[in-house]
């Protein structure tokens, strides 16, 4: 009989031993409650309780990643579209964290999903789709307000995805198509007009010189010339044949 009341204080000391010790990893911290009143936040390490009067509810510090479920957004040029994020935060004062929200993951999730229907609302299709920098950070950074007071650090946001309706992406494929050949007329332009400079330089440098007019004809027939199998008619140019006609000239040969 005596052994059997030792063996249930040995039992009922391991129970309160239990409750007193426990022991926080590295990245975790314990916030304790001692009848009901926050005493704050310890660890990592081992951690002692009074059993039945204090209470520990563990926070996690490192860093969580959440995906914001893909939410239906009107832009401001009235184009219905399906946008999801990505948003990262992590808890750095875990007593505001545990106190200050009843569920800080489900406060920091209804805020990112309703802050993501908001902002993407007041720009444009195009900024949305060219200009998604200035957007993350402009989310990252309301987000972040909001979540302060909860002592959550929200450190980056970033939209993950774009879904557009068929007939707006056929749409944006015309208007790129028509974007490509314009660039296209474009630098087709500006390169004949650069040939045309050229080619009014050439013409300049040649009329000072008949000699190097007849020289660039005579080359033009040797490059044509090259493929025997075709027959090829080229015009015979005025200023070879007063070339020819000059050196036939009486007056010519004397004052030479």
């Amino acid at each position: 009989m005596p052994y059997a009341g030792l063996g249930v204080a040995i039992l009922f000391v391991l129970i309160i031993l239990s409750n007193a010790i426990r022991i926080l990893k590295e990245y975790e911290r314990g916030v304790i409650f001692r009848l009901g009143r926050l005493i704050g936040a310890k660890g990592p390490g081992i951690i002692l309780l009074i059993p039945i009067v204090d209470r520990l509810m563990k926070v996690d510090l490192r860093t969580i990643t959440f995906d914001v479920p893909p939410q239906d957004v009107i832009t401001r040029d009235n184009v219905s579209v399906k946008v999801n994020a990505v948003l990262y935060f992590r808890v750095m004062d875990p007593n505001k964290a545990i106190v200050a929200v009843a569920n800080f993951f489900e406060a920091t999730s209804q805020i990112a999903q309703t802050t993501l229907r908001s902002v993407l609302g007041q720009v444009e299709l195009d900024e949305l789709l060219s200009n998604r920098e200035k957007i993350n950070q402009e989310l990252q950074k309301i987000i972040d307000h909001h979540t302060e007071p909860w002592g959550i650090k929200v450190s980056v946001v970033e939209v993950k995805n774009v879904d557009l309706p068929p007939e707006m992406t056929r749409a944006i494929a015309r208007q790129a198509e028509a974007e490509r050949e314009r660039r296209s007329k474009v630098i087709h332009a500006e390169g004949e007009s650069q040939a045309s400079a050229k080619l009014a330089e050439a013409a300049l440098v040649l009329s000072k010189s008949p000699n190097a007019v007849l020289l660039r004809f005579l080359q033009t027939l040797t490059e044509v010339s090259v493929n025997k199998a075709s027959t090829i008619v080229f015009p015979l140019p005025i200023e070879l044949l007063e070339a020819f006609s000059s050196k036939g000239k009486p007056g010519a040969e004397r004052s030479s």
